[in-house]
């Protein structure tokens, strides 16, 4: 294909509006076109990664195969294009300024005065192009966080009126997100937003090629002439893109809104050739016409925010597409519940997973959401810190190791059948230190892990620094509770699960980073199907 093509998503007027969305989407309909796609987000605070926020800040970090803790709109990207992104495809200013003040204090810049241009924006651009030299790609499409206008995204919008520049017209494109509400009172859309938007653009020296337009109603003829005109685009470069029903519909909506034909034409590529999207349609075929239902609750600390578990929610989604089964997710605070009142909040429930998390905030309600699905023989999942929970409550419960736990939560216990791993002992810098990014793990035959899996040896995504106590395995398998998956390479437990229940499993790794539309996480599939016996079980009752 020659050049590989640079394209740059902006948003204005408000954050939120999806830019990832539309990225990924975008993406999806090159791929499907016989192109190679690859997608990056440039996040505009200064953290160096996502890793130390708090969930309720910047929803869940995502954990890629190399150990990156980045962006969740990452998660997107994988989810869509079903290939693994890296830490090269999620860069902060954060990252940015460290790395330029580095080369400062290494003395690289030879006593020159160091600036925002063009040091700061050097860098960047360093940043932008770096996935494109590896020559694997047709297409990198770069995301810019925020919204045009803040202050933060200054020198990344610079860089990008820069990079125009350097790569030519035919090698570069911009396209512009914006909003255009609708005014109940004056029973109107309203395109001033998006005018000033541009204009605010435009001030930093961007022309956008292409405006995508959020909006709850369509755009009439005369708003999309007036937006071309206003804000000096062509009338078809004006993409309407309405509010859907699920993020999976949006790569057909904005197929039907012909975004990737105005890109291929402005990049000057042939359009003739239709993208191969049926795969997506089956699945999204069996998204939307289930023939189950069933409810499952997750149990957390971070439920009153959805972003907070993504992709766990976005791993049901496909699970239950591939059983053909609606999946109703039910996201119970892990504080409100308790031994006492645990029956009423769970038992109209087909599947219990624990989610992950840190801390001891919560965790008595977690330990009593296993007891429960433990005792009544509903399915459960824990993961990460939710298989921790199953681990401690089997062993205060069945083994009778009284007051046993994880040295995270009492670190003077007796019994620590979950302790802190040998090589984070030491450790002072909370950052990117935990044990991350993609382990081996080898599943023993004749386990439900097994069955769930149909392999022996399989890879997954971890984020965690404590992790099964080794001493206590016997005492644990000769009570039932096995571990069916174990880290050749440190003899880690991965996956735990009990014999004499219809399906009761805990991974320390997190599968719900590897599920995508095209490959649902065997695990999370299982998971569903368990569900969907144990209701029918329950109604021939």
């Amino acid at each position: 294909m020659g050049a590989v093509k640079y394209i740059f998503v902006t948003g204005g007027v408000t954050s939120s509006l999806g830019k990832g969305i539309i990225s990924a989407s975008l993406a999806k309909l090159l791929q499907a076109r016989g192109y190679s796609v690859t997608i990056q987000k440039f996040d505009p605070y200064i953290n160096v990664d996502p890793g130390t926020l708090n969930p309720y800040e910047h929803g869940e970090c995502y954990v890629t195969n190399d150990g990156a803790e980045t962006d969740l709109d990452l998660g997107h990207y994988e989810r869509f294009l079903n290939i693994p992104t890296s830490q090269d495809n999620n860069v902060t200013t954060g990252r940015i300024y460290y790395n330029v003040i580095m080369k400062e204090r290494r003395g690289d810049y030879l006593g020159k005065t160091v600036q925002v241009i063009p040091h700061i924006t050097d860098e960047i651009k360093k940043n932008f192009y770096k996935l494109g030299e590896s020559g694997d790609y047709d297409f990198i499409i770069t995301e810019i966080g925020g919204c045009v206008g803040d202050i933060e995204s200054l020198p990344f919008l610079e860089a990008v009126r820069q990079a125009r520049i350097e790569l030519g017209t035919s090698n570069f494109l911009n396209i512009h997100l914006t909003l255009i509400p609708f005014l109940q009172a004056a029973g109107e859309l309203k395109t001033k937003p998006t005018q000033h938007s541009v204009k605010q653009l435009l001030e930093n020296g961007i022309q956008p090629d292409i405006l995508v337009c959020r909006s709850e109603q369509h755009l009439p003829q005369d708003i999309r002439k007036k937006l071309a005109l206003f804000c000096n685009v062509q009338i078809n470069s004006v993409i309407e893109a309405l509010d859907a029903e699920s993020i999976y519909d949006v790569p057909l909506l904005m197929r039907k809104e012909k975004l990737d034909e105005r890109v291929l034409s402005k990049l000057k590529l042939p359009t003739k050739t239709q993208p191969d999207i049926d795969q997506w349609k089956e699945f999204l075929g069996r998204l939307k016409n289930p023939t189950n239902e069933v409810h499952i609750a997750v149990i957390g600390k971070y439920v009153e925010l959805p972003d907070a578990y993504k992709s766990i929610n976005e791993s049901f989604v496909h699970g239950g597409a591939e059983n053909e089964c609606k999946v109703k997710v039910h996201h119970i605070s892990s504080e409100i519940v308790s031994e006492e009142n645990i029956k009423e909040y769970l038992e109209e429930m087909d599947g219990i997973l624990v989610a992950p998390g840190f801390g001891e905030r919560g965790i008595d309600g977690k330990l009593a959401a296993v007891k429960y699905a433990r005792e009544n023989n509903i399915p459960f999942f824990g993961i990460c810190l939710g298989m921790q929970c199953a681990v401690v409550e089997f062993a205060r419960n069945v083994i009778g190791l009284s007051g046993a736990a994880s040295t995270e939560i009492n670190p003077d216990t007796k019994y620590p059948v979950i302790d802190l791993m040998e090589d984070q002992k030491d450790i002072e810098n909370m950052g990117g230190t935990m044990r991350l990014g993609a382990y081996a793990c080898k599943i023993k035959k004749g386990t439900k892990a097994f069955n769930t899996y149909h392999k022996a040896n399989i890879e997954e995504r971890h984020r965690h620094r404590f992790e099964f106590n080794n001493k206590f395995l016997e005492k644990f398998e000769e009570n039932g509770m096995i571990a069916s998956g174990i880290n050749p390479d440190r003899n880690l437990v991965e996956i735990v699960e009990l014999k004499d229940h219809p399906w009761f499993v805990g991974s320390q790794f997190h599968p719900e980073l590897k599920s995508t539309v095209l490959k649902p996480h065997p695990l999370f599939t299982g998971f569903v199907k368990a569900a969907i016996e144990y209701k029918k079980n329950k109604n021939k009752e």
